[in-house]
């Protein structure tokens, strides 16, 4: 067995008015653009499929556009996370795990279940959402991860929680949301949102020296010591993971930089 899982750095999409100066070649259209994004950086987070449900050709065109070896994560489709009742998700669940992301086959990253600032933790309903999570689509493997926004939710049942159904919880480096960094899946996806825009590589290079280092650890199995956790007391098993990092949102003018410098760095 590998010593350690694979690294991979990204951003989020790669449609941004900003990049056509700060990232791509000039003067490259943009139907090119994630033809080129995928081959700077191995992973890219897709945000708009958040907010709409795309078909099945737009998805098959994603992984032919890129190399082999990347990998696209989706951002799940908001109709599925922000309701009252979470246990009443499945239709939207289904919906947007039958759109036709199984066409992306080995491409296809964890799906993210992003949940509103406004969500409690309510350990039944919350466990009753991560039930209708299925392992397959298609007969393709579907790895998920749920990002959630309230300190309620920093407790040990949350994390016994996702342990049990092999969900990656979110580590957000963020301003406002929680921070919990206990792995509970069989991958670690970490969303970095405090960069800067004046900063050439978004973060600043002892902070991604930093971040690399906390990766490698995830990579083998380990955790970082610095991280705050939900349940100190108990401990993931230790094998390799594959980790997930995504420059998101502050310094975003920036964010394919930070990727990249964060990736000579592991």
């Amino acid at each position: 067995m590998a010593a350690s899982g694979k690294i991979r750095a990204g951003m989020g999409g790669w449609t941004f008015e900003p990049w056509d100066t700060s990232f791509y070649p000039e003067k490259l259209s943009k139907a090119k653009q994630l033809n080129y994004a995928s081959r700077q950086v191995p992973t890219i987070e897709v945000n708009g499929t958040y907010y709409s449900t795309f078909k099945p050709p737009t998805f098959a065109k994603w992984a032919a556009d890129a190399p082999d070896g990347f990998v696209f994560s989706l951002k799940a489709i908001r109709f599925a996370t922000n309701r009252r009742v979470l246990a009443e998700a499945g239709e939207s669940v289904q919906r947007f795990l039958g759109s036709g992301v199984s066409e992306l086959g080995d491409k296809l990253g964890p799906i993210l279940w992003q949940f509103a600032p406004t969500k409690k933790f309510d350990e039944d309903d919350f466990g009753a959402f991560l039930k209708l999570l299925p392992e397959k689509q298609d007969g393709v493997k579907l790895r998920h991860a749920v990002e959630v926004r309230t300190d309620s939710f920093i407790v040990p049942e949350f994390v016994a929680l996702c342990r049990r159904h092999d969900v990656a919880i979110v580590y957000a480096d963020h301003e406002k949301y929680p921070a919990i960094s206990d792995v509970t899946g069989d991958f670690v996806y970490a969303r970095l949102q405090t960069g800067s825009d004046d900063e050439p590589t978004c973060y600043t290079p002892k902070a991604l020296d930093a971040w690399a280092k906390r990766a490698k650890l995830w990579a083998e199995g380990k955790a970082p010591h610095d991280l705050p956790r939900a349940d100190p007391a108990s401990e993931a098993s230790v094998e390799p993971r594959d980790v997930f990092v995504y420059f998101i949102t502050s310094g975003k003018v920036r964010a394919p930089h930070g990727a990249m410098a964060f990736m000579e760095r592991v």
